[in-house]
């Protein structure tokens, strides 16, 4: 059934025959790339080291240097010494030159911190080393690698938690199984609670919407089905457990928030994968809905491919949050700026020369400790710090929103008969000056320099982030209210007097819009475009008949 290809580290295996897709437009593993990009087994070779032996499905292409990257990233550190089952997660980089796949129409209804990252791989690790005197090395050492685009961190570790003991147990066939239960999920589209079915049992996750409100958890609707067994219910697809992760470093944790959301370079020191994952996905998560635009990395090691690129003394260090776990790093990242240890380290803590912009908020401060005394659930801990954090983030950008929206022209100044009118730069002085009428202190009691904190993030990857985003989002609006002024102006009486090169420009700049709108995939209503269309006939048929059939042809 299998056959090995390559350099013999690689096995494909076919599809069989008798797999045909449930809709006529729908191919095998269409589905299955909506969720994953491909199942991957790690195992450690005597003479190669970590070596890559499978993937599947046998069609997806993995580079070279991702392969290496992968394989080394999905064992912990000689040093870690790991044993039983470990589960973490790690973030790689596409390989230069790869084609990049553009975000699907599926996550245009996603909030941003969960579109895809263009130019990313997740992998989330399942590894099992367990003593076996039959193995010349005396381990049994072999992980289980769910590879994906999507950061949908709570789900993607739960699935290779099921799929992972299920293929040590049983060999090869299951992890097929498994590759063909989940290509027949349905797509994960944003607002919709999804039944997941693997190996007989069923996830239950509802899918985030960037229409949600915020400080609002939308519940689960779970559906009376009459197959069994009943669903288990994952409370959310991405978040993870920043309580834990930050427990023995609490009192810097607000601290920690501002050097996310300014984009410092941090390092997160612990003894396993395990903890350093976490730990990287809590840091990144403080900051919520706000994306973090840097590169991170929650697991990374001295054979990752960017090595060099992050370790170098030459320069300042970059914008990155690095987990790591080989002794090594504690010499070769001492000079970093920020560095947090946490785990089983004898030296926790977050040793940093960082002055905060905001003053100290005591009082979150001794409700989690009093919640810590009170033995409150450790998931009641981790709503109120992220309730927490998340006003603390809209506090600081409800004011760019604010300011952004001045930038907008008005819409009685978007005319048919012109181009759409631009989004006024950004300017970071006019905004400051808009600090003290309108600044954070309106949702915030924090006292602290808030203007120098802006001032710090306007420096940052994620301003610059944030910016292009709102700023792809506010020129897209225009672009349908522009759309919008064409429907409804009476273009037929504008023409009478036109001379036919500016008829023709109109003719062109429809046919723009047109394409345009289906090229991006703008929710625009059928009627509108009927409209629009009816406007383009009236106006073509106006012209000469040699003209009609140029632009016709």
């Amino acid at each position: 059934m299998a056959a090995v290809e390559g350099d013999g580290l690689e096995r494909r295996v076919s599809v069989p025959h008798e797999e045909t897709p449930t809709s006529p437009t729908v191919l095998p593993w269409d589905r299955f790339s909506n969720w994953i990009h491909c199942a991957c087994v790690v195992t450690f070779d005597l003479e190669l080291g970590q070596a890559m032996e499978l993937i599947y499905p046998g069609h997806v292409k993995l580079t070279d240097v991702e392969k290496t990257n992968i394989c080394y990233l999905s064992f912990p550190d000689s040093n870690s010494g790991c044993m039983g089952d470990t589960q973490f997660h790690f973030r790689i980089r596409q390989s230069p030159g790869r084609r990049h796949f553009p975000k699907s129409a599926i996550q245009k209804d996603y909030p941003h911190q969960l579109q895809a990252d263009n130019g990313y791989l997740y992998g989330f690790v399942y590894f099992r080393q367990t003593k076996d005197k039959s193995i010349k090395r005396g381990y049994f050492q072999k992980s289980v690698v769910l590879v994906s685009r999507l950061p949908f961190i709570a789900l993607f570790n739960q699935l290779v938690s099921i799929i992972a003991p299920e293929y040590f147990d049983n060999g090869e066939p299951s992890l097929e199984a498994a590759c063909h239960d989940i290509d027949q999920w349905q797509c994960p589209l944003g607002g919709d609670t999804v039944s997941l079915p693997i190996f007989g049992t069923v996830l239950q996750v509802r899918i985030p919407s960037r229409s949600d409100k915020l400080l609002d958890r939308v519940p689960i609707k779970t559906t009376p089905s009459p197959v069994l067994p009943a669903p288990s219910i994952l409370p959310s697809l991405y978040e993870i457990d920043i309580f834990s992760s930050f427990q023995t470093i609490l009192p810097h944790i607000q601290m920690l928030w501002e050097l996310v959301l300014t984009g410092e370079p941090l390092v997160v020191m612990a003894a396993s994968p395990s903890v350093t994952s976490a730990a990287v996905q809590a840091l990144i998560s403080l900051i919520g809905p706000q994306k973090y635009c840097s590169d991170y990395r929650p697991y990374f090691t001295i054979h990752d491919s960017e090595f060099k690129e992050y370790t170098t003394k030459t320069q300042a260090p970059p914008s990155v949050i690095l987990g790591v776990t080989n002794p090594f790093f504690a010499k070769t990242l001492q000079h970093w700026p920020h560095i947090i240890r946490i785990g089983e380290m004898m030296t926790q803590g977050v040793y940093t020369r960082y002055k905060q912009f905001l003053a100290k908020d005591k009082g979150i401060l001794k409700r989690i400790i009093k919640g810590m005394q009170a033995k409150r659930p450790v998931e009641a801990q981790n709503a109120i710090l992220r309730r927490y954090f998340l006003e603390l983030t809209q506090s600081f950008m409800i004011p760019l929103e604010r300011y952004m929206g001045s930038l907008m022209p008005l819409q009685r100044n978007i005319s048919p008969h012109k181009c759409p009118p631009s989004l006024r730069p950004f300017d970071t002085d006019e905004f400051l000056s808009t600090l003290e009428r309108s600044g954070p202190q309106l949702t915030s009691g924090i006292k602290g320099d808030w203007e120098g904190l802006y001032r710090r993030f306007f420096r940052s990857p994620n301003f610059e982030g944030w910016y292009q985003h709102r700023q792809s989002e506010v020129n897209q609006k225009l672009q349908v209210l522009h759309l919008e002024a064409l429907c409804n102006a009476d273009l037929a009486d504008w023409i009478q007097d036109k001379e036919e090169v500016e008829v023709v420009d109109l003719i062109l700049r429809i046919r723009e819009k047109l394409a345009f709108a289906v090229n991006n995939d703008i929710a625009i209503n059928e009627e509108s475009v009927h409209k629009l269309k009816k406007h383009l006939d009236v106006i073509v048929t106006s012209l000469p008949d040699d003209l009609q059939s140029v632009l016709k042809s």
